[in-house]
């Protein structure tokens, strides 16, 4: 089964996807909203169900 990043709105397959937080994103989609800094899986925080570095997010 194919997810949708919920940042581009594309599907995203098993070999390129980076899944965080539930949900599956493309690697460049994986970005701070606010700084546009590149994230790891887990380590962010979440807002309206976008990325955030946890720096921008507090």
């Amino acid at each position: 089964m194919v997810g949708y990043c919920p940042i581009c709105g594309k599907p995203v397959y098993f070999g390129e996807k980076k899944r965080s937080l539930g949900r599956d994103y493309h690697p460049l989609c994986l970005k701070c909203q606010q700084c546009q800094r590149q994230l790891t899986p887990g380590q962010h925080a979440e807002y309206d169900e976008k990325p955030y570095y946890t720096n921008c997010y507090m």
